[in-house]
């Protein structure tokens, strides 16, 4: 239960890190008061029911695929690129259900992920040291002092984009467009010649052909489960002064819930149990993630789910890993002992992206698919080898064409990652890799 002694603004007595330096205090009250006063952008029943599915997760009677942008952008927001992202999260989702036959739950890092923690304070660009650019939430990424000077306006239009992304969400979703009869309609141009696509493509047919033989027997083809979906959102509650200003009492059960997004999680550099980011969330009730990386510990862990999760609700924490391929058979056994021991029911979820970041000789951030890949099966061999459930993959993709990580199923190179890179932060999958990733996925599921 929330400590009586606990309120949206309680974190301020706790250590905050990566918070912007707000260079006026009044402005920033005057924006928190304001999107206090907004109507929230999800609500608590939703909240509730994305609870219930991942207490599913816990089961292994569902996958969690949690997908989206590394940040989002204030500059490139439109129904066509939101589109474009729900077609590659519909059609993973495709490949994972047919082929391990089981239902996926689908979290979008989306209508809120504006903001990103930084390992460095500041940046060179063009030989001008500057503020680590933190997200169009918080500044501009122009490389100018001004642009970088933190500007608390700013999160009136995250909310107001995050707003208008929720409402085209649900009327993608609900509206037709996640009919398993577009199954097809599904397609990138750019992805339907590549293997990839046509292995997509057999697997479309194989679905329309299902539902054909469904429909030719009498089964009731008017179940809205064949017609529209549930896309839950999240993003990392990293800005605390956004995320105490959209924190509401529900009306129904008297409890906080954060209505910035359905989830939220607690990233690798923010996850202290003595930090505010902790103190904050273990006071709403909406399900939650934590990022654990290679130093995560037994004793850090297990005060994290006592302070996230005390009554063991199935479903309200899920440990997301972060740790590299070569690091997960060495430090992942021990934790999933660990929580297992302490009869905590948590959703064990594997980011392979965020361990898996490097350099290239001239310098550009990018990641290999094949050590993406090799994390994922590395992640899924400690928990056969524990008897656990590997709940769920966390992933930093877009449905555009880009040239931002290496490798696939088209082989991309150092040379070419010049050729569309157009990320703000940390290099994406595109649509092929990520279509390219579900397959690998779904081999590991039917595998288990």
């Amino acid at each position: 239960m929330t400590s009586p002694s606990w309120s949206p603004s309680s974190w301020r007595g706790f250590p905050a890190l990566q918070q912007p330096d707000w260079p006026d205090q009044a402005r920033l009250e005057e924006i928190r008061a304001e999107i206090g006063r907004m109507p929230p952008l999800v609500f608590a029943g939703e909240a509730r029911s994305l609870l219930e599915r991942l207490a599913d997760v816990v089961e292994g009677k569902a996958f969690l695929l949690q997908a989206g942008d590394c940040a989002e952008s204030f500059y490139d927001w439109n129904a066509p690129n939101l589109r474009e992202k729900l077609k590659i999260i519909l059609q993973m989702s495709a490949v994972l259900t047919y082929a391990a036959s089981l239902p996926v739950v689908k979290l979008g890092r989306i209508a809120g992920q504006f903001v990103k923690p930084r390992s460095e304070l500041t940046e060179t660009v063009g030989g001008v040291v500057l503020p680590t650019f933190r997200g169009h939430i918080v500044h501009s990424d122009e490389p100018t002092p001004e642009a970088r000077t933190p500007d608390p306006g700013r999160m009136l239009q995250g909310y107001h984009q995050a707003a208008s992304t929720l409402n085209l969400l649900r009327a993608f979703t609900k509206g037709g467009y996640a009919d398993l009869g577009q199954v097809h309609a599904w397609t990138q141009e750019f992805v339907a010649n590549s293997p990839q696509g046509r292995r997509y493509e057999q697997l479309a047919t194989e679905i329309q052909r299902a539902m054909s033989f469904m429909a030719a027997i009498g089964v009731d083809m008017r179940n809205p489960a064949l017609h529209q979906t549930d896309i839950w959102t999240s993003h990392e509650a990293l800005l605390l002064d956004f995320e105490e200003a959209l924190t509401r009492r529900d009306s129904l059960t008297g409890d906080w819930y954060d209505c910035s997004a359905h989830f939220l999680w607690i990233g690798e550099r923010t996850r202290r149990p003595d930090g505010a980011h902790v103190q904050f969330l273990a006071g709403v009730r909406n399900p939650l993630g934590v990022k654990l990386g290679p130093t995560a510990t037994a004793a850090d862990l297990l005060r994290l789910c006592e302070s996230l999760n005390p009554e063991r609700v199935p479903g309200r924490l899920t440990l997301i890993t972060r740790m590299g391929p070569d690091r997960v058979g060495e430090v992942l056994p021990p934790l999933i002992r660990t929580v297992r021991d302490a009869a905590h029911p948590v959703v064990w979820v594997c980011d392979p992206m965020h361990a898996n970041t490097f350099r290239t000789a001239a310098g550009r951030k990018t990641r290999d698919f094949g050590h993406i890949i090799a994390e994922i099966e590395a992640f899924f061999a400690a928990h056969h080898a524990e008897g656990t459930w590997p709940g769920g993959v966390h992933l930093e993709i877009t449905g555009d064409d880009v040239t931002e990580c290496l490798g696939g199923g088209d082989g991309l190179s150092e040379d070419q990652l010049d050729d569309a890179y157009t990320t703000l932060c940390d290099p994406r999958l595109n649509a092929r890799q990520s279509l390219d990733l579900a397959f690998h996925v779904a081999e590991l599921m039917r595998a288990g």
